[in-house]
């Protein structure tokens, strides 16, 4: 423990913390370039391995940057990729970056601290920061942009290059302290424990750009949704779009126990693929299974889905662009089974579809979705809390698809259930609703 990590634990203001020194070294998870090759030939490329919790160097603040204490992160899938160095080493993500010359090259280390969610305390801010201070509770949102390019001004996820912080960057948010952009600040949620706050900012905003923005698939009330994975991380936020939004959400699990989180977060119709694979599994990337599955939602619905929330690649994109009703769109934000799609084109050039690619969220969409959160119609999928200590069980247990909902993990909090400022409309939002995935999930 250093002065100032005493400091926020105790709830000190702005002033008193600027009276602590910011320590020279600090806890975090990082992967090691030395280890880059390490998966080579191994089928089962455990995170485990490559994940390290150690001391690193504090960086130095740029002028438009500030430090934070995190309290708490999460788990994202991005973490995944970065610890088996799939589909390349992200080390050279931080080399182009520093290539840019100037605070750019403080990245380029042999160390990468990962992690592209946080929440947290400002200790620090940078001397161009405006409207942000110690000592100030916030939540980070993901998108690392040039906000002085034009086009950011536009959508800043149309800029020269958006990055993932701490995935396309340095100094993320699994770690004790983080260095962030002011432009990516938002206020924390005041009825939110740290972990709850800092489970949402990436699977949530990103869930709102795909199906509520003008820049995603532009739902509208009385839309039928289907959404892949309706118990993870994106589908969970997905499902609570999409009932908030007047639409009617149609979610896929693997299991019963997820369908009945699912149902429980307010799902319309909930559909068990093990049941439409009928005991053969992954029968839903052949036709007969697509089949299967249009006769499910159409018995459940009476008609075929308007948007296909598709996050899972290669194992379903063939059935979502089939699925899809004729004008319909299919909304696309990631690829956790593989990048390479095959889909048979004439589902979506005969019947008028289009296909959407969604990533990230700019920082308007951020705040919007934070706004939602912050009055307590969005929750938390939070269902599962680890230590740092633990960091590399946490991330094996979302690469292994062991995990329900996000996966939290406590960085300077010392347990679960701090942080909430405003109790009384934690009260008024329901602490069953809240907890709903750690409760139903079983979760620690």
């Amino acid at each position: 423990m250093t002065s100032l990590t005493d400091a926020v634990l105790a709830g000190a203001d702005g002033a008193e913390l600027l009276r602590h020194p910011v320590p020279d070294d600090f806890r975090a998870a990082f992967i090691r370039e030395e280890d880059s090759a390490m998966f080579a030939d191994v089928r089962d490329k455990d995170v485990r391995k490559s994940l390290h919790v150690g001391a690193v160097p504090m960086p130095e603040l740029a002028p438009d940057e500030v430090l934070i204490a995190v309290m708490a992160s999460a788990i994202n899938y991005n973490t995944v990729w970065s610890a088996t160095f799939e589909p390349m080493p992200t080390f050279g993500f931080l080399k182009h970056l520093a290539a840019k010359g100037g605070w750019h090259t403080r990245h380029d280390q042999p160390y990468h601290v990962l992690g592209s969610d946080a929440a947290g305390v400002v200790v620090r801010a940078g001397s161009a920061v405006v409207g942000w201070q110690p000592g100030d509770h916030v939540v980070v949102a993901t998108g690392h942009v040039n906000d002085q390019e034009p086009a950011s001004h536009a959508d800043s996820m149309l800029s020269d290059h958006p990055r993932a912080w701490g995935f396309e960057t340095n100094f993320g948010g699994l770690a004790d302290y983080s260095v962030v952009r002011a432009s990516q600040l938002l206020p924390k949620a005041a009825h939110l424990s740290w972990e709850e706050a800092a489970s949402n900012p990436l699977c949530a905003a990103t869930a709102y750009r795909m199906l509520v923005s003008d820049k995603g698939a532009r739902m509208k009330q009385g839309d039928v949704v289907l959404i892949w994975g309706a118990s993870g991380g994106l589908g969970a936020y997905a499902v609570q779009f999409v009932r908030n939004g007047g639409g009617t959400a149609v979610g896929v699990v693997g299991s019963p126990e997820k369908a009945e989180i699912v149902r429980r977060l307010g799902c319309d119709v909930v559909i068990d693929r093990t049941e439409i694979e009928q005991g053969s599994p992954g029968s839903l990337g052949t036709p007969a299974g697509w089949k299967r599955m249009g006769k499910a939602i159409r018995k459940a619905v009476g008609e075929d889905p308007h948007i296909v929330f598709e996050h899972v690649g290669r194992a379903t994109f063939p059935a979502s662009v089939f699925l899809a009703r004729r004008g319909g769109t299919v909304v696309t934000c990631g690829s956790s089974t593989g990048y390479h799609h095959e889909f048979d084109n004439r589902y979506l050039w005969m019947n008028l579809k289009r296909i959407v690619g969604s990533h990230g969220a700019n920082l308007h969409e951020q705040w919007e979705t934070n706004r939602l959160i912050s009055q307590g119609r969005v929750v938390p999928a939070l269902s599962t809390v680890y230590g740092l200590h633990e960091v590399g069980e946490a991330a094996r247990s979302v690469q292994t698809n062991r995990h329900i909902g996000k996966v939290g993990v406590l960085c300077l909090a010392p347990e679960p259930g701090l942080g909430v400022t405003d109790p009384a409309l934690r009260e008024r939002v329901g602490t069953d609703r809240l907890n709903l995935f750690r409760s139903t999930a079983g979760g620690r």
